[in-house]
């Protein structure tokens, strides 16, 4: 375990002490860093390995005021798992409200729970957003885990009063981002032709600063308590624009090859790779209005600037 401390004066009353699962990764990372910006100190579990429902949280939970709780089983690629969803189950869930329930019993007052938006499903009707009062409906065995992982808490809140606030973060790039994102990345400076000249859907994505400000902000907004939250960055762009805006702030050309979606579609659904093809032509748009209304909260960076970052970094 390793405790961050600043003994500068904190501008918050509360929480002034706080821990941070998955605090080395891609989000966690960025979040410790502007947390002890703020005066806060940031408890950070590095040596938990494996999370599970016998994990013993009772030295990092020792004077902690709330939690986020990052660490997660995400996308395995090629599973080798004889149960991919009882691997999942047993950190997302399992190990999820294990900790849940000892930071009850250790007087936490705020369990900040990043969630993902396949809770919700994986598409959208262009023009039909996501909302956090939509009907779940996950379709993989990690969002079926992070579904399963809310109820729990949800009723752990009702039966301990510990204040749960849960975030559903859309597709999120920055500074350290991996995955497709980063291929994305190679593919435009190399200046490789790419045939997504053409693609007029609608995603929203999540830059990595507009994500940590949102969990700052629920770590000490009085009205985020027991509550749900979709985050975006405010603004929907089609695959064609991202890539375009992308190549822009990398300063290279795009090279984008006017292919028809539907043509990307069918030849992806021969090849095995329709997964693929929607997230790259298809809609997934998500309303943020409720963290708007109730928090006050507004995406501190557009979409270009996050891209922007993003770049910088890469290079």
């Amino acid at each position: 375990m390793q405790v961050i401390k600043n003994n500068s004066p904190t501008p918050f009353t509360e929480p002034q002490t706080v821990l941070v699962t998955g605090a080395t990764g891609f989000i966690g990372t960025r979040l410790t860093s502007l947390l002890l910006s703020q005066r806060v100190e940031v408890r950070q579990d590095v040596a938990i390995g494996c999370i599970s429902d016998v994990t013993d949280w009772a030295q990092s939970l020792r004077g902690v005021d709330a939690i986020v709780h990052l660490a997660a089983r995400v996308h395995v690629m090629k599973d080798q798992s004889d149960n991919p969803l009882a691997e999942f189950r047993r950190v997302n869930v399992a190990g999820t409200l294990n900790l849940a329930q000892q930071a009850a019993a250790a007087g936490v007052k705020r369990f900040i729970f990043i969630s993902s938006i396949k809770v919700n499903g994986e598409q959208t009707q262009k023009g039909r957003p996501f909302t956090e009062k939509d009907i779940a409906n996950p379709l993989d065995n990690y969002g079926t885990s992070k579904h399963e992982a809310e109820e729990g808490l949800r009723l752990i809140a009702k039966d301990t009063g510990i204040e749960v606030v849960i975030i559903r973060p859309v597709l999120v790039y920055g500074p350290g981002v991996k995955g497709n994102f980063l291929s994305m990345l190679f593919w435009l400076r190399k200046g490789i032709p790419l045939p997504f000249g053409a693609i007029s859907n609608a995603r929203s994505l999540v830059a990595l600063d507009n994500l940590v400000d949102l969990i700052i902000t629920c770590l000490h907004h009085p009205a985020a308590a027991n509550q749900t939250f979709l985050v975006s960055d405010g603004e929907d762009i089609s695959t064609t624009q991202l890539l375009q805006y992308t190549a822009l702030a990398m300063g290279v050309s795009s090279r984008l090859v006017p292919v028809p979606a539907l043509m990307i579609e069918v030849t992806a659904k021969l090849l095995g790779k329709s997964e693929v093809a929607q997230r790259l032509c298809g809609n997934l748009q998500v309303d943020i209005n409720k963290a708007r209304q109730l928090l006050g909260w507004v995406p501190p960076i557009s979409v270009k600037e996050g891209l922007r970052r993003a770049v910088k970094a890469y290079l």
